[in-house]
């Protein structure tokens, strides 16, 4: 690949804003609002923004150190064990498998928040009329045209990008220079608007569904779930190492774009709990809009609706290119079912693709029984857990190349290096308790998890096939 072809720090960095700064900004806010009080919210931006600081000094180290293992953390796992062994393809195969169930949350959570948006300009997203009843279960009106919204978006978005990566990537470069001037806008309006009042009391009780009272630390812990998916993306320039044109700009590109998402994550979430009372915001399906409605007025909400439906349309186009693409880079090295690996004639993975968003219209089932909030909620945070996986391996990998001595050569980096993996090791699992503790999205993480052990066997059949026939060609 010529010079002309590899991408630079700013490109790099630009990829990791991009891909940070999704659905989150738009549903965050509100689902925060419910899990914490404004100090436990700003306490738990904090928080997670250490702990994946963490995480991406490992990311950017092992691009260094390993420049040739390239496609993503979830490549990692392979390599903690013999290079061909059974346990290397299984640990993997389910890294893989927890890294792309993430995607197909993710989708869901972005096309949900579409729908939020949408219903700016159609209020009957949210009526709570009954439509039909079957058995015990009633539909909602909105709830039934919800589901049909994002099912549309899932498949319009997907025929999109069959018609080729050139004019998918347009569409995406318009909607992301759209999000710029939405964000301008909205901090701009905010730093005017922002009442202190909204966020007092500063460390506000919270309670659970018992009716029992939530201290602060559990706040933080309840808030911190949802944070880390503000930061799902921060591995992207890792994802791109093999195109950089420098392996020391994957690591800073990295860490410049984790700082800047964090400084806009942080200072939109803080001026939206002073735009709008902390009751309003958490029951707000769009708390942007709402926030800056009630200072400008419905038109101007209707604009930067807008804005953010130009915006989430571009980032579905992204999330379902990259869901797609995990699984097919997976299966060319071996580490995925090799049905994977089929493409179209202009080179896409087109298999992938129609399972991959299959699977996706599942997860949009959720909008049925749930609000677009609660399904926003609820899918952010099997993904999280989802990711985890990968993000927990990578760190795992570190740690195994600075106790075996592996790349460094006497390097005094090495004992720095072994702190930020083991800090890093200790948030992912921090995170995946906190996020397991209910025991209800504990069952459905595990079993989206646990369930790609049913898809392994077509994999290890098909190894085994492989190498039956290179022991044939040998003797032959």
């Amino acid at each position: 690949m010529g010079n002309a072809n590899k991408l630079g720090f700013w490109v790099l960095t630009a990829l990791v804003v991009g891909n940070m700064v999704g659905s989150g900004i738009f549903m965050l806010p509100s689902s925060l609002s419910e899990a914490a009080s404004p100090a436990g919210v700003i306490s738990a931006w904090l928080v997670t923004g250490l702990g994946v600081l963490m995480t991406a000094l490992v990311f950017g180290n092992l691009a260094i150190r390993k420049p040739n293992i390239t496609g993503g953390p979830q490549i990692y796992a392979k390599e903690l064990f013999k290079a061909g062994s059974h346990a290397s393809t299984l640990s993997g195969f389910m890294s893989s498998w927890g890294y792309w169930i993430g995607n197909l949350a993710g989708n869901v959570a972005m096309i949900t928040t579409f729908a939020g948006y949408l219903s700016t300009f159609f209020p009957i997203l949210t009526s709570q009329a009954d439509w039909f009843t079957i058995g015990g279960f009633t539909l909602k009106v909105g709830n039934g045209l919800t589901f049909l919204v994002c099912s549309l978006l899932l498949w319009g978005t997907h025929f999109i990008i069959l018609r080729g990566m050139e004019s998918a990537g347009k569409l995406n470069f318009i909607a992301t220079a759209a999000k710029v001037a939405g964000f301008f806008i909205f901090i701009l309006v905010g730093l005017f608007a922002f009442q202190k009042s909204n966020i007092l009391p500063f460390m506000a009780v919270r309670m659970d569904e018992a009716g029992h009272t939530i201290g602060m630390m559990s706040q933080i812990k309840n808030a911190a779930v949802n944070t880390l998916w503000a930061f799902i993306g921060v591995e992207s320039a890792v994802v791109f190492a093999s195109r950089a044109k420098k392996q020391m700009d994957v690591k800073r590109a990295t860490i410049l774009g984790l700082f800047i998402a964090l400084g806009i994550y942080i200072g939109i979430s803080t001026l939206v709990m002073g735009m709008l009372d902390q009751n309003t915001l958490i029951h707000s399906d769009k708390p942007l809009i709402d926030a800056i409605s009630s200072v400008l007025g419905p038109i101007a909400g209707k604009v930067l609706a807008g804005i953010g439906l130009i915006s989430l349309f571009g980032s579905t186009i992204g999330w379902l290119m990259l869901s797609a693409e995990v699984p097919y880079q997976a299966a060319k090295q071996g580490l995925f079912i090799p049905a994977f690996k089929k493409e179209n004639k202009k080179g896409l993975p087109l298999f992938s693709m129609i399972v991959s968003n299959g699977l996706g219209q599942l997860f949009i089932f959720s909008t049925v029984s749930k609000s677009i909030s609660d399904a926003f909620g609820f899918v952010i945070v099997i993904a999280t857990l989802a990711y985890l996986v990968p993000y927990f391996i990578s760190s795992v990998y570190q740690l195994k190349l600075v106790v075996t001595g592996e790349t460094y050569n006497g390097d005094r980096s090495r004992i720095t290096d072994g702190l930020i993996a083991l800090l890093s090791t200790i948030y992912s699992v921090w995170v995946i308790i906190a996020g397991t503790a209910d025991i209800k999205t504990f069952t459905y993480g595990m079993i989206l998890l646990a369930s790609g052990i049913l898809f392994y066997g077509p994999l290890l059949r098909r190894k085994k096939e492989v190498m039956v026939e290179r022991k044939k060609a040998l003797s032959a």
